[in-house]
């Protein structure tokens, strides 16, 4: 075959996912896998791995790809999020390797807030755990689109169909009750290497693809790419008194080209673009996530946490904000404390009126509000701000529909939000 007769490589661009579930069910081992089958592990780390499995008595440890605290090896768990790279001929990656347990569900949070694609690992042994369960409602909760239940250590069921299929039944009914959707299964054994990477010869009764052939091929929304345009300005600029001022920033939603009209928020004046500067020099368009410096035809009023939006479906200023929150600092939530919201690149005081209900993620209902929220709690709140600030939907903008709150004498994050 000729080089003209190859069959062309599609890029699908970058996916990040996120892996999740209980303790020991083999998170950081599938990794490792994924890892060491695509031939994304440097030399030097296998051999330093190689070296540790051996004093333990093991031939190659996986999970010590992706466990990088000392406290982590020791233990044999995952307390941080690790973060890991690699990629194949179609698709780039970029992994989170959330923790386990339930003391760490803000790590998880942290971790499933960029993600397209969640991996939820169920030891074959004990089916569906309340610790599947609550990783599989905050995925849902927080927005990924796609889920897969990886069935793992089937090795340790025999490769039996039957332990698989039961699993399959069980999360199905759970999924239904909860409003969960696109969800696809798996059979595999992250230690084996058995429908990961490569097919293996142990599980010939299951005839889907490969967990990575599904990686390879899921769809990732492209919606913000076509979305109205957010630009929130992070900095001002002006290299000389010779050119024009310069709005410095990354575009969150959209794109942009000379002679687009934009209006500026909050003030609400509008005006057209009439330069667009990039890093290697001028530019007709910017897209989606490229920075870019924005010149406009009018001298505006415009600083550093203003935005700049399409005129024709611009977000909603508000100095109030209803949102979902998982609390994340050791302090409890005290409604008399006053907070600092950070908003893209906008920062308002902040003070929680009242919490509205507390979210059980481990039932998946909604408990009676409580008078405050401790570490872990996720709740609705409803928060009132001394600056307004330009926000959609969650669901439709991950960006501009998130915030963090910080303790203002501490500078602590003490809470992630959702805007509902």
């Amino acid at each position: 075959m000729s080089a003209n007769d190859s069959p062309e490589v599609v890029d699908r661009g970058v996916l990040r996912f996120l892996t999740a579930g209980s303790v020991d069910d083999g998170k950081s081992t599938l990794i490792g896998r994924l890892l060491y089958d695509t031939k994304a592990i440097l030399a030097d780390q296998l051999a330093a791995v190689e070296r540790t499995s051996q004093r333990r008595g093991q031939v190659l440890d996986l999970s010590l790809f992706t466990d990088g605290l000392v406290a982590e090896r020791e233990q044999g768990i995952t307390i941080d999020v690790a973060y890991r790279y690699f990629a194949t001929a179609v698709r780039k990656f970029i992994i989170a390797d959330a923790p386990g347990h339930e003391q760490y569900t803000r790590n998880m949070v942290t971790a499933a807030s960029t993600a397209q694609l969640a991996i939820l690992l169920v030891d074959a042994r004990h089916g569906v755990v309340s610790q599947t369960r609550r990783h599989a409602t905050l995925a849902h909760l927080l927005g990924i689109p796609h889920l897969v239940v990886a069935v793992n250590k089937m090795d340790l069921a025999d490769y039996r169909e039957e332990a698989f299929k039961r699993i399959v039944d069980e999360f199905l009914a759970f999924a239904e009750r909860s409003g969960i959707d696109d969800v696809r299964f798996v059979p595999m054994s992250a230690l084996a290497g058995d429908m990961v990477v490569d097919r293996g010869s142990r599980l010939d009764w299951y005839d889907g693809p490969t967990l990575l052939e599904i990686l390879e091929t899921v769809e990732v929304p492209r919606t913000l790419a076509g979305g109205p345009l957010r630009f929130p300005v992070q900095y001002v600029a002006r290299p000389t008194a010779a050119l024009p001022r310069g709005y410095m920033g990354r575009i969150e939603s959209g794109s942009i080209a000379v002679g687009d009209k934009v209006a500026a928020l909050p003030s609400g004046l509008t005006t057209r673009i009439a330069e667009i500067r990039m890093w290697n020099g001028t530019r007709q368009r910017a897209r989606l996530h490229e920075a870019a410096t924005l010149v406009l035809d009018d001298e505006l009023d415009i600083s550093r946490g203003d935005m700049l939006v399409g005129c024709a479906a611009p977000p909603a200023v508000s100095r109030s904000v209803d949102a979902t929150v998982c609390w994340l600092g050791d302090a409890p939530l005290d409604s008399h404390h006053k907070y600092l919201l950070r908003h893209t690149t906008r920062e308002a005081r902040a003070r929680i009126d009242r919490v509205d209900h507390l979210w059980n993620v481990a039932t998946q209902t909604r408990e009676p509000a409580p008078r405050t929220l401790v570490r872990n709690d996720i709740g609705r709140v409803a928060l009132s701000l001394a600056q307004p600030v330009f926000v959609d939907r969650y669901a439709e903008n991950v960006t501009t529909g998130s915030f963090i709150l910080i303790d203002e004498t501490s500078n602590n994050t003490v809470a992630a939000g959702l805007i509902v």
